[in-house]
């Protein structure tokens, strides 16, 4: 199988069931969001020094991410061939943030992104998560999609907020307060 169909290279592309829409169409742009999050977070996982719990966890963020994409990529009308994201997904990226936030000191100031090179793509990973969320909100007020989405997508952000803490202590690297004027 080539992976060049030329069936795009005239703006276009398929969702899953056959139905083809133009590849600026919101949904393709908030699957794409998704997609993008899933490597960035490839790239936060190939990095030296990530500890191993929050290895594996990024890995299974990743496999809720294409299930997510994947719904969001199938035609009207059309069946998901993948166990849909609901809130179980959320509740386990709660337990994930409540447990790494057991060793962390409470927030005093907001804090800017940065610190080691793990913390700072989670950082990274985090504004791309937010992106995606806006666009999904953006594309719910069109479709309706389901809410078990948009509670998964804005726990995710705070989940990768708290991992690049959680990365930055676990290296011994403080985070950056955001003092006003400080410059």
């Amino acid at each position: 199988m080539k992976i060049y169909t030329k069936k795009g290279d005239k703006g276009q592309t398929q969702l899953f069931g056959g139905a083809s829409v133009f590849k600026s169409d919101l949904k393709i742009q908030t699957y794409g969001a998704l997609d993008e999050l899933s490597s960035v977070l490839g790239l936060v996982r190939a990095q030296e020094g990530l500890q191993d719990p929050l290895k594996q966890s990024l890995l299974t963020i990743q496999d809720h991410l294409f299930r997510f994409g994947s719904e969001l990529a199938l035609s009207a009308g059309k069946t998901l061939l993948c166990t849909p994201i609901t809130s179980s997904e959320t509740d386990w990226l709660e337990q994930q943030i409540d447990q790494m936030e057991k060793d962390l000191e409470p927030l005093k100031n907001f804090i800017l992104p940065g610190g080691c090179l793990v913390a700072a793509h989670l950082h990274l990973a985090r504004t791309v998560c937010r992106r995606a969320e806006r666009e999904l909100v953006a594309l719910n007020q069109l479709e309706n999609k389901r809410e078990d989405l948009l509670k998964y997508i804005n726990r995710l952000s705070d989940y990768l907020f708290v991992a690049s803490r959680f990365s930055n202590k676990a290296q011994g690297v403080l985070d950056i307060p955001w003092v006003s004027g400080r410059l």
